[in-house]
């Protein structure tokens, strides 16, 4: 464990500040998770097959199969099974060189952004887009768990909503200690109840195939493809890019590359990165599958698109209509929400610390964010958002695809090719600027137009690929406004060390607390070294650590350049 007391304080060189005192749910880093911070060499004593056991468990849920099935309701199988390969094309490329940045440099997905072009408070903004993330699909989630607690024991949902919430708040509290055991003990048997349901339909009703490539739902163009829905449902699908947060936040613990490890190293990147899109599509594709099934076995086509609607005619395939088939279906659902959900809450937590201790340099706890993305989640499930999916999600992936896009940009074009952005993460305050006019102009730029788009101002056309127009959009300006910037807004101060140097540990000056040196920056103010977290909560500085007349710390045993 990296975080400890040293064994006399007076030997660490303090300044006349007061020492920062953290609560015991910051100081201990079992519940903290490092949410704010680096993730240190020392905590990550998990395999790689652990991480991407625990990564993959997080894309449990079901929301795929409810979307995939809300596409083929509304749009007809042929334009929601394009529209569903389109996005996961999409994501999948994009998804590469976000995981890749995370496993290498140990940082979540937030402080990835603050380097990528985006500033130190530039990336406040993404912090938002991903925690609205979490909490949309835990309500989303929720809302499934509360339809097969309703359909198996008559629980009203209103309740059901909040039995579905409180639940998961012991699970997640102790982040991934326990989320890593919970995934990885739970995955056969839910991988087993996902494949097992769709295999049984086929063997009973081999027409089933046909009447789901012929199932038109209520599309206004029956089953033929049109572009217009196409490009709607592909917009609905593409909501989804945002999950690449959640997956960066159990990539951050992957061990280091080394020569000895590096194709198990890749594997696990790739397949707990970006790998995650290509399970997901299968399960829209197979939600989209199920709906139809519900629908030609009497369910509503109002309620062909729930998941437990699917698997209740899934799992009567295998055993028959009865209490056994009913059953087996409830625990599915119930366990795959479960799973799912943590990691909604979990990465949530983190976002909301992220955000909040930028702007109120304060850090109760990550375990108190838990509770505010949760109740956030209750109220979307108590206002029904269940019945608003395609247009909630529609809107959403605007603006989680002009910042996915501009953050990839910058790191596919930016940082290798021009080379006017660092090549590696930079996340401290000390280091950056505010605000980067490469990565946080570009997503404000492409997300105004995509939305102005998304609500019909350019005509039909661009409001069907208005998350399309995102992602270009966002491509383009990120290196344009990099070389007319000649990327001057990447780093405020030539840092004193940057990751790749050997692991080492040192003490903040300020709480004093020893802390890997990926960690630490020089501080003139505090006149020593200090940690990222006590930097970020620093509000007397008044980051003058940046400012020419800046008395030079002798941080690492070199002056920082001022």
């Amino acid at each position: 464990m990296s975080i400890t007391l040293p064994d006399d304080p007076t030997d660490i060189k303090t300044a006349t500040k007061p020492r920062r005192k953290f609560n015991r749910f910051v100081n201990n880093p079992v519940i903290e998770d490092y949410s704010l911070r680096y993730a240190p060499k020392s905590f990550r004593t998990w395999s790689q097959y652990a991480v991407f056991s625990a990564a993959l468990g997080g894309i449990a849920y079901l929301a795929d199969q409810a979307i995939g099935g809300s596409l083929a309701v509304e749009y007809g199988f042929t334009n929601a099974f394009y529209a569903i390969l389109a996005a996961a094309t999409v994501i999948f490329l994009t998804g590469i060189p976000i995981a890749y940045y995370c496993a290498k440099y140990n940082v979540d997905v937030d402080l990835l952004t603050r380097g990528a072009g985006f500033g130190y408070l530039g990336s406040t903004i993404t912090s938002v887009i991903y925690a609205s993330f979490t909490f949309i699909f835990f309500a989303l989630e929720g809302s499934v768990m509360a339809q097969a607690f309703n359909l198996y024991f008559g629980i009203p949902l209103p309740y059901g909503y909040a039995i579905a919430s409180l639940m998961i708040i012991p699970l997640v509290a102790f982040g991934m200690t326990l989320l890593s055991k919970l995934q990885v003990w739970t995955q056969p048997i839910w991988l087993f109840l996902l494949f097992s349901p769709p295999i049984a339909v086929l063997v009973v009703d081999p027409h089933a195939i046909g009447q789901w490539t012929s199932f038109a739902g209520s599309s206004p163009s029956g089953t033929a493809f049109n572009p217009l829905l196409f490009g709607a449902a592909a917009g609905i699908a593409l909501s989804l890019i945002a999950q690449i947060g959640e997956q960066a936040d159990y990539l951050r613990f992957m061990p280091d590359k080394t020569k000895q490890n590096s194709i198990g190293w890749w594997l696990a990147v790739l397949g707990a990165g970006p790998g995650w899109v290509i399970l997901g599509a299968a399960k829209q594709l197979m939600g989209s599958f199920f709906a139809s099934v519900a629908f030609n076995h009497g369910t509503p086509l109002a309620k062909a698109n729930e998941p437990i609607q699917m698997y209740h005619a899934g799992f009567n395939a295998m055993f028959g209509v009865g209490m056994v088939a009913i059953s087996i279906a409830t625990f599915f659902i119930i366990l795959s929400q479960i799973k799912i959900n943590v990691t909604n809450a979990y990465s949530g937590s983190l976002s909301w610390s992220n955000f909040f201790s930028r702007i109120f340099h304060a850090h109760p706890g990550r375990l108190v964010y838990i509770f505010l993305n949760i109740g956030i989640s209750l109220t979307l499930m108590e206002l029904n958002m269940f019945e608003f999916l395609g247009k909630i999600l529609g809107f959403y992936s605007n603006v989680a695809v002009a910042w996915i896009g501009a953050v990839t940009a910058d790191l596919v074009i930016n940082k290798p090719l021009l080379k006017l952005s660092p090549n590696y993460v930079e996340f401290k305050r000390a280091n950056l600027y505010n605000f980067n006019p490469v990565g946080f102009g570009s997503m404000i730029i492409a997300s105004v137009i995509s939305v102005a788009a998304f609500f019909g101002l350019f005509g039909a056309y661009a409001a069907a690929f208005s998350s399309f127009i995102a992602l270009g959009i966002a491509f383009i300006a990120s290196p344009i406004i990099a070389i007319i910037t000649k990327g001057k807004y990447y780093v405020a101060r030539d840092p004193s060390y940057h990751a790749g140097i050997s692991h080492s540990t040192m003490n903040c000056v300020s709480c004093g607390y020893e802390f890997e040196k990926e960690d630490m920056t020089g501080c003139p103010f505090h006149a020593g070294n200090i940690c990222s977290l006590c930097c970020s909560l620093d509000s007397d500085c008044h980051d003058m650590c940046k400012k020419p007349h800046a008395t030079p710390s002798l941080a690492f045993g070199t002056p920082p350049i001022v």
